[in-house]
């Protein structure tokens, strides 16, 4: 019993501390933002790659938010990437410049990017901005992401939202609350503090002197968080523009939904455990602040397994105060489980009314039990290849 009490308490601190820093974040992005009005000066040059694998359903409505917003100079690039669709005649018939690239041994939206980044580099822009195939991007993101890019000589990332579709299931609907505390509570959280954020795959712009240097050709599950820790370790840790937006949606397919899932969470859990420990050392030994506040934003790991977990240890550590009395494990456990519940409402109260009522909310834990395969698979038969996510029409 004194083993398995000593293996209760070290689980319950570990878990600690992702419970402590999602609380953090959650309580730190309660106070309203206050936008930022655009920067003066000079408008950079600016080209923008739109990588698009089969995107034809989707790549004119991504274009038509994009262009009202070039200037003279600037660039609209699509990569038309492995298609077998219309996805490229769309694109120059929408006004864009338009290349191809078929390689069905490489695939990945990093490669993409790549082949788009080595056309450009003939005339060179001095702001590159990505933005995926099928989102939006609002009015003045441009603008806003393009200036405060050049001024602060880092990269930048738009504030994304993924909107689940009308007449969406509760598990939709709560995978995206779920998105909606990762990729806007928290990072607006870190951005409040001063802190930087992770790369979101899409709405990113970077400084060109940046982005020509590094590694894209990488079929990485999650070449996004990759590419913003590769930056911050060179010295430009991402940050947010929470004035620029960029928004698309979940798939309205169980079978879609699935994928995107597995394929995000799975490249997640592996830069826990491949890249966050080095990560960390790394800005413990040099007194990078930057690169500890993004080591641990990174072992946040996705919201169903935080609580799956946290829900098991307090089990755990109930069932050993039944039979041991021990209280430690007991309280410990109940620390860790109780944190990130109190995020959870917390950022629905102030975040998430709009996106999901209290009373589906109550149904997460049956979304945490859906999830259970997908954890399993992550242990058993990890995805190691990138997918594209289906979308409803195929």
């Amino acid at each position: 019993m004194i083993i398995l009490n000593t293996f209760l308490i070290i689980l319950a601190l570990v878990l600690l501390v992702p419970g402590s820093l999602l609380l953090l974040q959650v309580a730190s992005a309660w106070q309203a933002y206050r936008a930022r009005p655009i920067p003066g000066g000079r408008r950079p040059v600016v080209a923008i790659i739109v990588p698009a694998h089969n995107e034809a359903t989707l790549i004119a409505r991504t274009l038509r938010s994009i262009a009202p917003q070039l200037v003279a100079g600037d660039r609209l690039l699509v990569v038309a990437d492995n298609c077998n669709d219309d996805t490229a005649l769309i694109a120059a018939a929408a006004g864009a410049e338009v290349i191809t690239r078929t390689d069905v041994q490489r695939r990945g939206k990093g490669y993409a990017l790549d082949f788009g980044m080595r056309h450009l580099e003939q005339m060179a822009p001095e702001v590159v901005l990505m933005i995926d195939g099928d989102c939006e991007i609002a009015a003045d993101a441009v603008e806003h992401l393009s200036r405060r890019c050049i001024a602060s000589g880092r990269p930048l990332q738009a504030l994304y939202r993924m909107h689940p579709p009308a007449q969406s299931s509760i598990t939709t609907r709560i995978a995206g609350f779920a998105w909606l505390v990762k990729n806007q509570v928290r990072p607006l959280g870190f951005h409040q503090l001063g802190l930087p954020c992770q790369l979101m795959g899409t709405g990113m712009a970077f400084p060109w002197h940046a982005i020509s240097r590094s590694l894209l050709a990488t079929g990485h599950l999650v070449e996004d968080l990759k590419l913003g820790i590769e930056l911050a370790r060179a010295g430009m840790p991402p940050l947010l523009c929470p004035e620029a937006r960029v928004s698309s949606n979940f798939p309205a397919s169980g079978r879609g939904l699935a994928e995107q899932r597995r394929r995000w969470e799975h490249g997640h859990l592996g830069m826990i455990l491949g890249v966050a420990p080095g990560l960390f050392l790394q800005g413990l030994t040099q007194g990078r602040l930057p690169l500890l506040a993004l080591a641990l934003d990174l072992c946040v790991p996705p919201l169903a397994l935080l609580m799956l977990l946290a829900t098991a240890s307090f089990a755990a550590s109930v069932a050993a105060y039944a039979f041991t009395g021990a209280t430690l494990p007991l309280l410990l456990a109940t620390a860790a489980l109780g944190l990130p519940a109190t995020a959870v409402l917390l950022a629905w109260a102030r975040h998430g009314r709009s996106v999901i009522a209290l009373r589906d909310l109550a149904c997460a834990p049956l979304y945490m039990l859906w999830k259970v395969p997908l954890y399993l698979m992550f242990a058993l038969k990890r995805q190691a290849a990138w997918v594209r996510t289906r979308r409803d029409a195929e």
